[in-house]
């Protein structure tokens, strides 16, 4: 059946307005170096929202002749969409959430491309200058606001979660939101949308009119997780590795909802990151919360950390069951110690600049057959390098599962390989047959298919 499409011209409205020749030329170039093939992708990705779709070569075929053109006019700039999703309209009009997520997306692509990448003042290759890309690319989208008290609390959990789980998302953002805290999430649907709604009626009971929504992503997740519109910050970082750092340097705390692969991913990534010796004695508020139909998915979690981090990674998080208020003012108290630490450091409360971050957790992973085969799974290294390695096997089976290039790879080459020892690998197998058999590999309806095996 076909789509139901709509060709339009729009302009910016508060976003990029100008550009260089060069920069227009560079964004119609459909070359390997040019930028035509990431804009195209991430603007359809946020034309989609709303889809019932997690599948991002799924998109891109459904959508096959959608088409966007950078129009240079002597006021500022146009783009021009052929064929973009009815979905993002009213009327014929272009939803305004929307058409702001577009010009953030183009403002993003134009500065990683001009200022980041291939810029001496950028040494990608060094932890420093990471974090430094991070930052430059946060205060460019004006997510980094200098003059704000520590309030921002970034929400994790799955794009596939029952209603139940669901509704209570929404009403810890609603716990949130009435004691004046701010959310952040990856900006797409289910647990990343849930507390952006329920934080909504929060500050507008408060009379909070500048609460803040902010959606942190990437181009290889966006077409899977399209921002949801409550979002009114939205950034898109280069690759997840980047992503996860803007996540954990602006948020103040985080509350992990149930999910799948990503989230075990994003679990992974923090405690991996918080078990380095150089931040045992930072305040980090990390708590995992869910209905009471949730405890025994919250219990397997805890178990798989507990095989294979062990128990100083266990004290890193509180779980929290059945009660939002509790939740919201465990937050609370969590982030009034993050600012007391913050100010007696006399570091920033909008970037969190003394966390040390390993480069093992910053260097881009490929999940390549190869790369997946051979990762190291195993206890005889530094507890924070396992986490790293067990995020790596997450972080693949997410590009298997969602990802446009995962899923070719695994149409032309089969499975990902998963092996290690035997200590290692069992809880990762029991963990990801708990996850398929709750259905949260994939949104309700769809059939998942695994694109991982584990070798023993």
């Amino acid at each position: 059946m076909k789509e139901h499409t709509i060709d339009t011209r729009i302009s910016p409205d508060g976003h990029l307005a100008v550009l260089s020749r060069a920069e227009v030329n560079k964004l119609l170039d459909t070359s390997q170096g040019g930028l035509y093939g990431l804009l195209h992708n991430c603007a359809l990705a946020v034309l989609n929202c709303g889809s019932d779709s997690d599948d991002g070569k799924e998109l891109l075929e459904r959508y096959s002749d959608f088409a966007i053109k950078v129009i240079q006019e002597e006021r500022g700039i146009k783009l021009e969409l052929t064929s973009a999703p009815a979905i993002a309209f009213v009327d014929g009009e272009m939803i305004k959430g929307i058409r702001e997520h577009l010009f953030a997306v183009l403002r993003d692509i134009v500065y990683v491309s001009d200022e980041i990448n291939d810029n001496p003042k950028f040494d990608l290759q060094s932890s420093e200058g990471i974090t430094n890309a991070v930052f430059h690319i946060l205060r460019n989208a004006n997510i980094i606001q200098q003059r704000t008290d520590p309030k921002l609390v970034v929400c994790w959990g799955g794009h596939s979660i029952s209603r139940d789980e669901y509704v209570y998302t929404k009403k810890v953002g609603y716990e949130l939101g009435l004691r004046n805290m701010d959310i952040c999430t990856g900006c797409g649907p289910g647990a990343m949308k849930g507390p952006m709604k329920g934080a909504t009626i929060g500050h507008a009971k408060q009379r909070i009119t500048d609460g803040r929504y902010i959606g942190i992503t990437e181009p290889g997740i966006i077409a899977a997780e399209s921002p949801n519109p409550i979002v009114n910050d939205l950034v898109i970082l280069p690759d997840i590795e980047k992503r996860l750092e803007a996540f954990v340097r602006t948020g103040h705390g985080i509350i992990v909802f149930p999910g799948g692969a990503g989230t075990a991913e994003e679990i992974l990534y923090l405690l991996g990151v918080l078990l380095h010796p150089e931040n045992a004695e930072m305040p980090f508020p990390l708590i995992f919360a869910g209905p009471s139909t949730a405890a025994d998915y919250f219990n397997q979690i805890n178990e798989f950390i507990g095989n294979t981090l062990g128990f100083e990674a266990q004290q890193r998080y509180k779980i929290i069951i059945d009660d939002p208020a509790r939740v919201a003012r465990e937050m609370k108290l969590g982030i009034r110690q993050v600012r007391e630490f913050r100010k007696s450091k006399t570091d920033a409360y909008y970037f969190n600049w003394g966390l040390k971050i390993d480069t093992e957790f910053q260097q881009p992973f490929q999940p390549t057959h190869e790369n997946m085969a051979s990762l190291a799974l195993h206890k005889n290294q530094e507890k924070h390098l396992l986490a790293a390695n067990l995020r790596r096997v997450f972080s693949g089976i997410v590009a298997g599962n969602v990802k446009d290039e995962g899923i070719r790879a695994i149409e032309q080459y089969g499975h990902f390989e998963i092996s290690g020892d035997k200590e290692i690998i069992t809880p990762i197998d029991d963990l990801l047959t708990a996850f398929i058999s709750q259905h949260r590999m994939k949104l309700p309806g769809k059939t998942y298919v695994p694109c991982y095996k584990i070798v023993p």
